[in-house]
């Protein structure tokens, strides 16, 4: 057996929407891993300064994010889509996973009708954008399928970092302001018997809701 984290697709209801929808997509379910050793920090990659600063708000208060779109410009232009089409207020905060001393918050969007195509991935391996504290991080369950699920880091979680036996996921920015939002939705209630495989008793009691998301510029 090896250390990269179990990939599974795991229904997902839907919450009754206000307008007819189509059927909801399925989220995408990832593992909590066994534990790594952290690669050296001596050894990553400085950041770009090709940001865009972006903030979602949430039932919870507002997350500001910057995307780094020198590293990942693939991901970030396809977060930018769901941005600027206003399909991210079709989404929800539905997911608490932990791991370690933190985890990760999950989202994503369920519309069908809302979604852009998959994108080709951007491996850490080449990005040098680690799975650090308050990244977040596109899911993928094979290389070329990410879409639709994203999650942020409360804690490192190098795991889910490229390495020779599973492509890693993808992150793509880092929060700037409202760490303090994201450690609430991870602290909101679960219900021990929702959720099927690794997913189980992860889902949160009310999902929470993205109420809108725009840019805040691009420097």
């Amino acid at each position: 057996m090896t250390n990269l984290p179990l990939l599974l697709l795991a229904a997902l209801l839907a919450r009754p929407a206000q307008e007819a929808a189509p059927p909801p997509a399925e989220p995408m379910a990832v593992a909590a891993p066994e534990a790594v050793d952290a690669p050296d920090p001596a050894e990553a990659v400085e950041p770009a300064e090709d940001l865009v600063r972006v903030a979602i708000d949430t039932d919870k208060g507002r997350i500001v994010l910057d995307l780094d779109r020198a590293r990942t410009p693939i991901t970030t232009a396809a977060f930018l889509g769901y941005v600027d089409a206003g399909f991210l207020e079709h989404a929800t905060f539905y997911r608490a996973m932990p791991y370690a001393d933190g985890g990760i918050a999950q989202f994503g969007v369920r519309r069908t009708d809302k979604l852009f195509d998959p994108i080709a991935h951007e491996s850490t391996a080449d990005t040098g954008i680690l799975h650090e504290r308050g990244v977040i991080s596109l899911i993928a369950p094979q290389p070329g399928q990410g879409r639709n699920d994203w999650f942020i880091t409360l804690n490192a979680i190098p795991a889910f970092d490229a390495s020779a036996d599973f492509h890693g996921f993808t992150p793509f920015g880092r929060v700037v302001e409202g760490m303090e939002v994201v450690e609430a939705i991870f602290a909101a209630p679960v219900d021990p018997e929702a959720g099927e495989g690794p997913m189980k008793g992860q889902m949160l009691v009310e999902p929470v809701a993205i109420t809108g998301a725009e840019r805040l510029g691009d420097d």
